[in-house]
């Protein structure tokens, strides 16, 4: 007889997940994010198909860049839906610059469902101070 070695986050996962796919929670639905740094920029990246230049709100405050928005629900008159999978409702991510950004400069671009944020980084930069 072979024994498994039980892990219970394993299984707290797995109903978390089961969960989830009926009740997504107060958010609605998450998009996914992708957020990197190149030398002069932060570059955030979101999937965030059906949504409209109105639907999306994107604000810096102390260093924390906030995505947020609403997909409104499937106006489709419908007697009984079979499967839902895609989720609705309003969603709010919030990310931290760990160098400052220059707010003035930062731009968004909404193409094919795909929202990208670019956001210059200050240059502070090191400054020579001369001994008198």
């Amino acid at each position: 007889m072979a024994f498994a070695r039980w892990d219970p986050i394993r299984d707290l996962l797995a109903i978390q997940q089961r969960l989830q796919r009926f009740a997504p929670g107060p958010a609605g639905w998450v998009p996914p994010v992708d957020l990197f740094e190149t030398p002069d920029q932060y570059v955030l990246i979101a999937e965030v198909p059906g949504l409209q230049q109105d639907d999306l709100q994107i604000q810096l405050h102390d260093d924390n860049l906030t995505v947020s928005g609403v997909r409104r629900e499937n106006d489709i008159p419908c007697e009984q839906y079979h499967r839902i999978e895609r989720g609705h409702g309003t969603f709010s991510r919030t990310f931290h610059l760990p160098h400052p950004v220059d707010a003035g400069r930062i731009a968004a671009d909404l193409r094919d469902g795909v929202l990208t944020i670019t956001c210059q980084k200050i240059d502070a930069g090191a400054r020579r101070i001369q001994v008198t």
